[in-house]
């Protein structure tokens, strides 16, 4: 885990034409993704390629992972379930998925464009002609000391991507080995159903418990209730959730 200290992020909502500053406490942040050898250390799967990130696992079963390694080291786990309904206690000091605020902006760590330095020394993508994620850490981190922040797999986050428009499906980020410069920035936000396995999406373990309830580090429970409203005209070619 790295430390990240306090900063501000700026970040955008397609749908809503929003541009908004998030300002964040210090936290931690995976060094990594999530590898196959700790998952198999944690839950006990088979690791077939043990530096290689953990990929195929979905955003539900990501927060559980979490928990499990909340669980081995002794702390508070982040969250409590209720069947598929997972709540996030933020005062919490266990392993947890960062909020898409803290990861865009660990991420970035103090760059301005698209990218943290040029893509081919940085980050995996379609342009190396893979068919499978790369082990971890053979390109070079950010000024945060993070590695494959960009590239190689796309990493779940904890937020909702649009609840107006996608209902619960959660965002990931990064861009991943398959995709091209276009989707490897760090501003590219993506989603999927929170039960679904997508063999390009992996995760990074986050740290850090805030002095809140229902609101951390630019995800708030009320925001997300206001997000699902959809409210005025849809863009050209949107059609409500059912």
């Amino acid at each position: 885990m790295r430390e990240v200290a306090a900063g501000s992020v700026q970040l955008h909502d397609a749908r809503r034409n929003r541009r908004w500053t998030v300002e964040l406490e210090p936290f931690e942040l995976g060094v990594f993704a999530v590898t196959e050898e700790q998952v198999a250390e944690l839950i006990g799967e088979p690791s077939s390629h043990p530096r290689r990130p953990a990929t195929g696992i979905s955003w539900l079963r990501a927060v559980r992972i979490c928990n499990a390694a909340s669980e081995w080291e002794g702390l508070d786990p982040a969250y409590t379930f209720d069947g598929e309904d997972v709540t996030w206690h933020v005062d919490a000091d266990g392993y947890r998925l960062p909020t898409e605020a803290e990861w865009e902006y660990a991420c970035r760590a103090g760059s301005t464009g698209p990218h943290y330095g040029p893509l081919p020394e940085v980050a995996w993508t379609s342009a190396d002609g893979l068919r499978a994620p790369q082990d971890v850490g053979l390109r070079l981190p950010n000024l945060n000391g993070l590695f494959d922040t960009l590239g190689n797999v796309w990493e779940w986050c904890w937020d909702l991507l649009d609840p107006g428009r996608y209902d619960d499906y959660r965002v990931f980020r990064g861009g991943g080995f398959a995709d091209d410069a276009w989707s490897v920035r760090a501003s590219v936000r993506r989603g999927g159903p929170p039960r679904t396995r997508h063999e390009d999406v992996g995760f990074r373990f986050a740290r850090g418990g805030f002095d809140a309830e229902a609101a951390a580090q630019g995800w708030s429970a009320a925001e997300d209730a206001e997000r699902g409203g959809l409210g005025g005209p849809l863009p050209s070619g949107w059609t409500p959730r059912g």
